[in-house]
């Protein structure tokens, strides 16, 4: 199942509505936002737990997160 906006912002809180499109289109689902949730914020906690370094949906999700972080307030 697609994510929704409200699958979003249960995951992120609240975000600007570019970050909500961009993320419904990568055509991820909100398990995925969330793991990329817990990467962009602790990798060292998931590394340490052994999980694999994340790939497809999750690791674009990431990239969003992060460039999301970046952008001047």
């Amino acid at each position: 199942m697609t994510i929704t906006s409200n699958d979003i912002v249960a995951v992120l809180g609240p975000v600007d509505e570019t970050l909500v499109a961009q993320i419904i289109a990568t055509g991820a689902t909100q398990a995925e936002l969330a793991e990329a949730f817990a990467w962009a914020n602790d990798d060292e906690a998931m590394i340490g737990e052994g999980r694999p370094l994340p790939a497809g949906k999750v690791a674009a999700l990431i990239e969003l997160l992060d460039a999301d972080e970046e952008e001047p307030e």
